[in-house]
């Protein structure tokens, strides 16, 4: 059988209370729903396999993971093992022994480990998320969750098959990881690798599993909607998350952008840009950066996903019969999509 995957692939890319548009909104009661989570340690049974025999060590390990293991080991680490669990495999001799014996791939493991000894407190925050994800889309499933280490190969979050979701915990071991410089994930984007990010990167990928980011033959104003819609659905599901951080913005740059709204809309109007469909020109505006090109060094790189993210949240409240399923569906042009919102920002 044939499994495909996505997911927040790293570097592509408080109170019950939410801030919308200058209101707050309480989010729903979800204590009476129930939720089910199942979890797994590939990291741990990875790294406690003997390499001395490491063939029979993945054998073991079939049994366990019998659809992702061949998927992590092939697709996501691309060592070739083609299920050929044998001590002559090239695969294994010079793929999965040199990941789990040269030092450095060593000491990702031991520092996952020391750092998530156990994922209870990962867990807990995924099980709210899912609670509000099931008031809003009751027929949402819980995935299996799975824990793996790629040796900071940028996979935060991933889906795979009808019901996984993967976790790489090499990539949220904390801001000042010191390795992180060496494969040369930028200082800006160092918010996103901390445990608190971790819930926002599974609910981003869970979207986009549904509704991808499509960029081909849109408009900059279609990009913004679309990235709006995505951060709408984080701040419902995520409501106990700070709204920095579902933001992955600093609290300064999320300070600025709401005392600075006006001049980001008309930014947008005077350039010309909403109606642009050159992707170089208008891409970076929803896409991470240190800071917007063209606005003051205090604004957040993907600052038309914010500004996305406030006409969605208009249009929401021009059309409040309209559920969070409504809105993922709703396909309809962006310019009616802002005409509609009556966004306007004071």
């Amino acid at each position: 059988m044939k499994y495909s995957f996505k997911g927040y692939i790293l570097l592509t890319i408080l109170p019950l209370m939410l801030i919308s548009c200058g209101e707050q909104e309480k989010a729903p009661d979800v204590s009476n729903i129930e939720v089910a989570m199942s979890s797994r340690r590939l990291d741990k049974d990875m790294y406690e396999i003997d390499t001395n025999n490491i063939a029979q060590g993945l054998m073991k390990l079939e049994q366990r993971y019998p659809e992702f293991l061949p998927f992590y080991l092939d697709t996501l680490m691309g060592f070739g093992v083609e299920g050929n669990y044998t001590e002559d495999n090239n695969g294994i001799q010079k793929g999965v022994k040199t990941f789990l014996t040269h030092k450095d791939y060593r000491g990702v493991f031991d520092t996952v480990l020391a750092r998530y000894p156990e994922t209870g407190a990962i867990e807990e925050e995924l099980r709210k998320g899912f609670k509000y994800l099931k008031f809003y889309l009751p027929d949402s499933k819980v995935p299996d969750i799975i824990y793996f280490v790629s040796g900071l190969n940028n996979y935060g979050a991933i889906t795979y098959g009808s019901n996984t979701l993967a976790i790489g915990l090499d990539m949220f071991l904390g801001a000042d990881y010191p390795f992180y410089k060496s494969v040369a994930i930028p200082e800006y984007f160092s918010r996103q690798l901390n445990q608190n990010y971790i819930p926002v990167a599974v609910f981003r990928t869970l979207y986009r599993e549904k509704h991808p980011f499509i960029v081909q033959d849109k408009v900059l104003l279609d990009m913004m909607i679309q990235s709006g819609k995505e951060m709408y659905f984080v701040d419902k599901v995520l409501p106990f998350v700070p709204e920095e951080v579902r933001l992955a913005y600093t609290a300064e740059q999320l300070k600025w952008c709401k005392e600075s709204e006006p001049m980001i809309y008309d930014f947008f109007i005077r350039q010309n840009l909403l109606y642009e469909n050159k992707l170089q020109k208008v891409v970076r505006y929803v896409m991470e950066g240190p800071s917007a090109t063209g606005m003051p060094l205090e604004s957040p790189g993907n600052i038309g996903a914010w500004l996305g993210l406030q006409i969605v949240k208009s249009y929401m409240k021009q059309h409040p019969e309209m559920s969070l399923s409504d809105l993922m569906k709703v396909e309809v042009d962006a310019q009616q999509f802002l005409h509609e919102s009556k966004y306007k920002p004071k």
